[in-house]
């Protein structure tokens, strides 16, 4: 598969020319990549107005993963998130309402895309949780809620896969939300590599309409890259419309760099990635099937992560302490989990270090926790809650107080109340499991 990105930056760089434009380290070597990092001098292309290089290397994911309509992104799924939730509401068909109905587990730029669009939330609550990153929605309680609703919503919007590699049965909550009339929207940033299993398991294949895949996540590309897929089965107008909802939230001056990482994944996918993806995925079994016999509980989820439940008496941060002593760095530890994430560029070396470091585990397994769920009485909306006056209060203090701008921590970035939501004593308890000490609430505003 060709480059024209990649090769259109190596050609300019060849050239010898004097850069009398941006960017201002002029391609001389500070970092060691400044060469490559240009932005829209003649030729280039323009990523919002894309005609040239970046639409032809567009048209290369788009024909990869297998959709109507691929887009890059350099500031990651957060800003196609945005743009997906204004795709869905700006091109609902006639009697569907501004309501977009969401698994709780959302990203914060969930709540942020949805004050700028001033959404209404309905949130899917799980029957039970274990875990502030899971929102494990059945088809029938999805039923239910859009059953419950007097129109159609602009979307239902889910996590798949979630921080702990939970994967959601997209084609039966997909039935749900196309027998109601309404769009599936899936934040997919850990999952980019799915469309290249066998079968796929890439919400694009499996009834999505749209969704977002962070590239840097799991795949070669530099931090920010990322996608936002229109689906085959998609309205046509989710497609016509991609660019200018991107252009609506995006900078002007999107990473070259990243680009041309993303440009490059190109090949890198069309080029063998299947086979190298099968070998990993065995590799990783054969870790989880050997920390299982050494006493370890692991935990399914989607094939490249290891999610490791700590054993009564430990935690997962400790867990990922005694990783570190060994040189090794999880992706995510809370008090119940240790997460880390494989990829191909993983060696055969560095799994066998992380055998190595956790050794036999002699502790009996943990029972899962069974958390709150922090349903807050919402006093205005996520809009109204954000763009009024706030102040930072002490966690422990907060009870009775109206959340302002979620306080989360990154990862995993999941809001445990919402902005214009009184917190509960509910929402008080999951503060100090997850270690939150401080909460921003509306200033002068308290129910008691």
């Amino acid at each position: 598969m060709n480059t024209p990105v990649a090769d259109f930056v190596k050609r300019y760089g060849d050239m010898d020319i004097a850069r009398l434009h941006m960017p201002g380290h002029k391609g001389k070597p500070f970092l060691g990549c400044e060469h490559l990092d240009i932005t829209e001098v003649k030729g280039a292309d323009a990523l919002f107005e894309a005609e040239g290089i970046l639409a032809e290397s567009e048209a290369n994911a788009t024909e990869l993963f297998g959709s109507r309509r691929t887009c890059y992104s350099t500031e990651g799924s957060s800003h196609a998130i945005r743009a997906m939730l204004y795709l869905a509401l700006t091109n609902r068909p006639a009697g569907a309402s501004s309501t977009v109905v969401a698994a709780r587990n959302v990203h914060r730029a969930f709540v942020s895309a949805a004050a700028l669009l001033d959404l209404d939330v309905v949130w899917l609550w799980p029957e039970e949780s274990h875990s502030l990153c899971g929102c494990k929605i059945s088809p029938e309680n999805l039923e239910r809620t859009l059953g419950a609703l007097s129109a159609p919503p602009a979307a239902v919007y889910l996590t798949s896969p979630d921080y702990l590699g939970s994967m959601a049965d997209l084609p039966a909550l997909a039935d749900v939300c196309h027998r109601h009339g309404t769009l599936l929207a899936v934040d997919n940033a850990h999952g980019a590599y799915l469309r290249f299993l066998r079968p796929s398991q890439h919400p694009v294949d499996l009834g999505a309409d749209i969704c977002c895949d962070s590239a840097h996540k799991t795949l070669p590309v530099l931090t920010g890259g990322a996608y936002l897929h229109i689906a085959k089965t998609a309205p046509q107008t989710l497609a016509d419309n991609a660019k200018t909802a991107l252009a609506l939230f995006g900078s002007t001056s999107p990473s070259y760099l990243t680009l041309e990482s993303l440009d490059l994944c190109n090949r890198y996918l069309a080029e063998g990635y299947a086979q190298k993806l099968l070998g990993t995925i065995a590799q990783l079994e054969a870790l989880k099937s050997q920390l299982n016999e050494a006493g370890w509980q692991v935990e399914p989820g989607d094939p490249l992560r290891l999610t490791v439940r700590a054993p009564q008496g430990l935690e997962g941060t400790f867990l990922a302490e005694q990783l570190r002593r060994e040189k090794i760095e999880c992706e995510y530890a809370d008090e119940d989990f240790l997460v880390l994430m494989v990829t191909p560029e993983n060696t055969p070396d560095e799994l066998a270090r992380v055998q190595k470091a956790l050794g036999k585990n002699q502790l009996p397994p943990a029972k899962p926790s069974s958390l709150p769920l922090a349903k807050g009485r919402r006093v205005c909306s996520i809009r109204q809650a954000l763009f009024s006056a706030h102040e930072l209060i002490p966690a422990a203090e907060s009870l009775g107080r109206i959340c302002g701008i979620p306080t989360v921590g990154c990862p995993p970035a999941v809001p445990i109340a919402v902005a214009g939501e009184e917190i509960t004593p509910a929402a008080l308890e999951l503060f100090e499991r997850y270690n939150v000490k401080q909460v921003d609430v509306l200033r002068n505003v308290r129910l008691f």
